[in-house]
C-alpha cells in the first residue's frame, strides 16, 4: 500500500515538471516579437504595428539591412502604420488609414514610404501601391537599441535600432 502511495506521488511529480518543462519552451520569447507603439501626433492618434528582430552582435546598417534597397523596417509582416486623421508627413499630406511602412535606408538619407497594402509579408512590397514617399536623415542614437523600436512622439515616428534613430516629421494636417 505504501509502495503504491510512493510511486503515486513520484508518477504525479514527474508529470508535473515535464508539463513545466514543455510550457516553457512553448512560452520562449520569438526571435523577432510582435510589437506595438501607439500615440497622438496633435489630435491624430497613431499606431505602428511591427516584428522587433535584434542585433545579436550582427552588422546591421548596409550589411543585414543593406543600403539602397528596400526594406519592410522590422521582421515577418510589414510593419504598419495607423492613422486615425489625415497628417502631414515630412510637410506633404496623407489620408487617415492603415499603411505598411517601409524604408529605403542610405548612409546619410532614407526614403520612407508609405504603402496602400497593409497586410502583407513584409518581403512583398510593391512600388505601384505607394501612398507616400518622403526623404528623412538617420542620427545617431541616443543609446544603443539591441531590439528594432518604434516611438510615436509629439514630433512624429521614431525607429530605433542598434546605434541609429530615423524621426519621420508628423503634423496633424490644416483643413
Amino acid at each position: 500500500m505504501k509502495n503504491t502511495r510512493i510511486f503515486s506521488l513520484l508518477a504525479l511529480l514527474l508529470a508535473f515538471v515535464f508539463s513545466t518543462a514543455v510550457m516553457a519552451q512553448e512560452q520562449k520569447q520569438k526571435a523577432s516579437p510582435a510589437a506595438t507603439a501607439t500615440g497622438k501626433i496633435g489630435d491624430a492618434t497613431v499606431t505602428v504595428n511591427y516584428s522587433s528582430p535584434s542585433v545579436k552582435g550582427r552588422t546591421i546598417w548596409g550589411d543585414l539591412v543593406p543600403y539602397g534597397k528596400v526594406w519592410r523596417s522590422g521582421a515577418n509582416e510589414a510593419t504598419t502604420v495607423t492613422f486615425d486623421k489625415a497628417v502631414m508627413v515630412e510637410g506633404k499630406p496623407l489620408a487617415a488609414g492603415t499603411y505598411s511602412f517601409y524604408t529605403i535606408p542610405a548612409e546619410d538619407k532614407w526614403t520612407v514610404i508609405f504603402n496602400k497594402t497593409a497586410k502583407q509579408w513584409g518581403t512583398q512590397y510593391d512600388e505601384k501601391q505607394d501612398a507616400l514617399r518622403v526623404t528623412v536623415s538617420p542620427t545617431k542614437a541616443k543609446a544603443m537599441n539591441e531590439r528594432l523600436k518604434y516611438d510615436v512622439t509629439s514630433d512624429g515616428l521614431l525607429l530605433s535600432w542598434e546605434n541609429l534613430a530615423v524621426p519621420v516629421k508628423i503634423t496633424t494636417a490644416k483643413k
